[in-house]
């Protein structure tokens, strides 16, 4: 038979057992409770960052120029140009058949046509009805437009859509006929250079491409 003294030692340390199992089971406990909600902080504020990316547009980016077709003094000011800051392109403009590539910015100053090509003030803006009017230089970012064709499709990639129009009509004007930039209501697209596009000085006349909007579908920024 135990004796007491024994018995007591037993009873204190089975007491001191439970002690520690129960501390440790509540410790377990709150560690889970902690962590559960950690976890679900973690899960809100991921939730939230994607909401703010749906609600936060991603700007289009265009690729590097190819200069292969342009002339050495566009490619200098183009260089030049880098050296300055300007704002973000409101959308980038491409015409793949012909190689057609460039970001296009509000303006038609200088700096804005050596960067990229310009929305011409006053016209229409892109997503609204009306005439949305670009220009560009013949010997830079337009100079393939030279073997542009009715039918080619012209995508304008925006930070929340993408817009596809068509070619319907080419035009060759001098540069008092501002009539190429009336607006009919309808959602078109006119592009504006110089003419002839190889010519020496500077050049008598415009070259006009018309193009009218066939489809606009929303962008997502998964990937841009």
């Amino acid at each position: 038979m135990l004796s007491s003294k024994l018995k007591k030692y037993v009873s204190h340390l089975f007491l001191l057992a439970g002690i520690v199992l129960l501390t440790f089971c509540a410790g377990a406990k709150l560690r889970e409770v902690v962590l559960s909600r950690i976890a679900l902080r973690q899960f809100q504020a991921a939730r939230n960052d994607v909401r703010e990316d749906r609600r936060t547009p991603v700007p289009p980016t265009a690729a590097t120029p190819d200069f292969v077709l342009w002339s050495q003094q566009r490619i200098k000011q183009y260089e030049e140009s880098l050296k300055q800051q300007i704002a973000t392109p409101i959308a980038v403009i491409r015409i793949n058949r012909i190689g057609v590539e460039a970001p296009v910015l509000e303006g038609t100053d200088d700096l804005i046509l050596n960067r990229g090509v310009g929305h011409i003030r006053g016209t229409a803006l892109f997503g609204q009805h009306g005439n949305v009017g670009i220009a560009g230089h013949r010997d830079g970012f337009f100079r393939g437009l030279k073997n542009v064709k009715t039918g080619d499709h012209i995508e304008v990639e925006e930070s929340d859509r993408v817009e596809t129009y068509v070619v319907d009509r080419l035009q060759i004007v001098t540069p008092r006929n501002v009539s190429i930039l009336r607006s009919d209501g309808k959602a078109t697209l006119t592009l504006v250079t110089c003419y002839p596009f190889y010519y020496v000085g500077p050049a008598p006349q415009r070259f006009i491409v018309h193009a009218a909007l066939i489809a606009s579908e929303a962008r997502t920024n998964a990937g841009a």
